[in-house]
């Protein structure tokens, strides 16, 4: 199994494309509020130089977070933002943010099984979800 699965040392997990294509289909997303310029999922995006936390998000949102002690920032971003935003976020339903920002707040689906991320040889150690806030816009 890769190390660095199990390891802190990763926090950005490319969104597996078949998901995002199946969840695209549905929202047709304009903005991806936390990308990398090499793995940004819509023409419309923000790097970790432009700081997606600190920009206003409008329209339909994707966003698969770093998956590291900042994830919260960004669940509480997403749960008060007016734009509909769309998540990728490891199934972590004993976390704070979890209870506070998308329990009874959001829609939750379990993905079944574990993910591949990327180009990882091996699946997620970890189960996923994507959670969909419906913003006022």
């Amino acid at each position: 199994m890769n190390k660095v699965l199990f390891s802190s040392k990763k926090e950005e997990w490319e969104t597996p494309q078949d998901l995002f294509d199946a969840l695209n289909e549905q929202y047709n997303f304009t903005l991806d509020v936390c990308a990398l310029p090499e793995n940004a999922k819509c023409d419309k995006f923000f790097t970790p130089e432009i700081d997606g936390l600190k920009q206003k998000w409008e329209g339909v949102c994707w966003c698969n977070p770093p998956y590291g002690r900042q994830i919260g920032k960004w669940v509480e971003k997403a749960c008060k933002s007016f734009a509909t935003v769309v998540m990728l976020l490891p199934a972590r339903t004993d976390t704070k943010w979890f209870h506070q920002y998308i329990y009874n707040k959001s829609e939750v689906r379990f993905v079944r099984g574990r993910l591949r991320f990327g180009d990882q040889e091996q699946p997620a150690p970890f189960p996923s979800m994507v959670v969909v806030f419906r913003g006022m816009e």
